[in-house]
């Protein structure tokens, strides 16, 4: 398995499934730096979204993608399907994994939909099983204005399972994912995002250490340094790593990288 780091919460998962090559692109924002709007108000750290480019690497990557799996992407959740990702799905007619409540959004959208049959484990299109987790995209009054969607567990034959986590705080679910399903690999959202006022809605560099510490696998930290609300640095979370003694099994990606999985 290669797991290719774009940008943000996009990555590019790709494998063999009955011999021919998988593509699986997770949550596309391919819209150019600053083309979306600003999330931070306040204060002087207020920019356009994305903050940075698409690497140069995401032309070929974005050509290998067969297939596409969407996380969460209603109430203005561009970070992980925006319109120019929309427009990549639609014009190759990708089929798109989803779970029930965002197919008629997507299919309105004209994407190809294949609609998942809900949150149990369930035998997977491309071969072996995939389980919905449960998400929770932010406490208390701020939680009640987002889309907390679901990551997933996706075991494949010949392949480590992967857990794609998608955008949550460190929750029971998550942290039961973790140690009793003991993935392979673990792609963590750590950018501790949050708005000018309320909680974090995201993991950040301590939630993903308490998190490391429930798996043996490996652990991949992303969704950072892409979107204006998002504060913590790859750096952060490589210094925990190596203070918690299992920087052996991170990897927190520039955007471009690909690394293999066995």
């Amino acid at each position: 398995m290669h797991i290719t780091q774009l940008r943000n919460a996009t990555v590019l998962v790709e494998f063999e499934s009955a011999g021919r090559p998988i593509g699986l692109l997770v949550d596309p924002m391919l819209a150019p730096r600053g083309a979306l709007p600003a999330l931070r108000y306040l204060g002087g750290g207020r920019q356009r979204n994305p903050i940075v480019d698409l690497p140069a690497q995401a032309g070929p990557a974005l050509e290998r993608a067969t297939h596409a799996l969407i996380t969460h992407c209603q109430r203005g959740h561009f970070d992980h399907l925006d319109r120019s990702g929309k427009r990549f799905l639609r014009e190759r007619q990708l089929p798109v994994f989803c779970m029930p409540r965002d197919a008629g959004y997507l299919a309105q959208r004209g994407l190809n939909v294949q609609p998942l049959t809900g949150p149990v484990r369930q035998p997977f299109a491309l071969g072996g099983h995939i389980t919905p987790i449960a998400c929770l995209h932010g406490r208390g009054w701020v939680g009640r204005f987002m889309e907390h969607g679901h990551g997933y567990l996706l075991e494949l034959p010949g392949e480590p399972s992967l857990y794609l986590a998608g955008d949550t705080v460190l929750t029971p679910t998550v942290c039961d994912c973790l140690a009793r399903l003991q993935p392979g690999v673990a792609v963590l959202p750590a950018g501790g995002a949050r708005f000018d006022v309320g909680a974090e809605i995201l993991m950040d560099a301590v939630d993903v250490a308490e998190a490391a510490q429930l798996t043996r696998g490996a652990v991949v930290a992303n969704h950072l340094q892409a979107l204006d609300h998002c504060p913590t640095t790859r750096e952060a979370v490589r210094v925990l790593a190596e203070q918690g003694g299992w920087a052996h099994r991170l990897w927190v990606p520039q955007d471009g990288e690909c690394r293999e999985y066995r």
